[in-house]
């Protein structure tokens, strides 16, 4: 049956939608897993912020988004980039500083750009782009465009002042945006309760008059449903919404290795987090839901690693920028 209608106890959702959720998690986590194993040849230069098991927000919220809605992302953007439509050619190509990458070699892992699909530019400041998806929320709204802007960020940039700031004056001006903290606990190396007394995020979204949630960011049913809501209401006029997905990055601040190593977190504590695997729960209901054969999933793991194994391809033999080009497309200004 076309677009079989399935249950799972909060709404009904499409067997065409999916199945798009589940491709677009194994995406992002093959893409991530592909640098890991490629970093240690030294060939990328650029530090690596790595989005592994955190796949199910970028997912289930770049679902709700059209091609011509914005997005702003941070230094760990590799998900959000794919989900929101970013080919991986140039992705990959700039992670090796090449002049085919999105930023044409000079941006590296965290500064990516995907204009055509509405990615504006990643910032490394933490909270550095959250004022900007703010402005492009405003632009948007004088230009009488449609368009909704999604600003990823995490429980570090909720520290930032530029946070209060840019969303008070979103919910001033009910601007169509959708603020999504990806609540790993962690900035760097210092937990989230050593930082904050309350450690409740969403709930600071009631301050400013404005719709504030905290969902499981590993349930990608439950971020698509909580994103469509938020995305809706700015669509039509209702101001932002703030979105905590509480989630956890495999894989330590920056780089392929796990940081409890360095005694950065607890073992236990990444262990008892990678049980709780967004990519294997959501597998795991699809088979038990029989919305999809082993067979079926083999084949989109397929398809998969077979583009990836094009993107790494395209990203070693592109050539690297020419010496004369090092000041080209520097903005200055006066």
């Amino acid at each position: 049956m076309k677009d079989e209608l399935l249950k799972y106890g909060v709404d009904t959702i499409t067997r065409e939608l999916l199945v798009e959720m589940y491709s677009m998690m194994l995406k992002i986590r093959m893409f991530e897993d592909r640098i890991v194993e490629l970093y240690p040849e030294q060939e990328m230069k650029c530090p690596v912020h790595l989005y592994i098991g955190q796949e199910a927000i970028a997912a289930g919220v770049c679902l709700n988004l059209k091609k011509e809605d914005y997005l702003f992302s941070n230094h760990r953007g590799h998900g959000h980039c794919l989900a929101k439509g970013s080919p991986m050619g140039p992705l990959m190509a700039e992670f090796y500083g090449k002049k085919t990458g999105c930023s044409r070699g000079k941006g590296g892992s965290m500064h990516v750009i995907d204009v055509e699909n509405g990615i504006m530019g990643t910032s490394a400041i933490v909270g550095g782009g959250i004022p900007m998806g703010v402005g492009a929320a405003l632009a948007s709204v004088m230009k009488g465009a449609e368009s909704v802007t999604a600003i990823f960020f995490g429980d570090g940039a909720y520290d930032e002042g530029a946070f209060y700031e840019a969303f008070n004056f979103a919910s001033l001006k009910k601007l169509p945006v959708v603020f999504v903290c990806e609540n790993n606990f962690y900035a760097t190396n210092s937990h989230q309760s050593a930082r904050q007394p309350g450690c409740r995020i969403s709930d600071s979204a009631a301050a400013f008059d404005a719709h504030g949630v905290c969902i499981d960011g590993n349930d990608v049913i439950e971020v698509y449903k909580a994103s469509q809501d938020a995305v809706s209401r700015a669509r039509r006029g209702g101001g932002p919404s703030l979105i905590e997905a509480k989630t956890y990055r495999w894989k330590g601040h920056v780089g392929p290795e796990e940081d409890f190593e360095r005694g950065c977190r607890p073992k236990e504590e990444l262990d008892y987090w990678k049980e709780m695997c967004p990519l294997r729960s959501f597998k795991e209901l699809l088979l038990k839901r029989n919305v999809m054969t082993e067979a079926e999933l083999g084949r989109i793991a397929s398809s998969i690693k077979k583009d990836i194994d094009a993107a790494v391809r395209f990203a070693k033999e592109s050539p690297y920028p020419e010496q004369d080009e090092l000041l080209k497309d520097i903005y200055c200004g006066g």
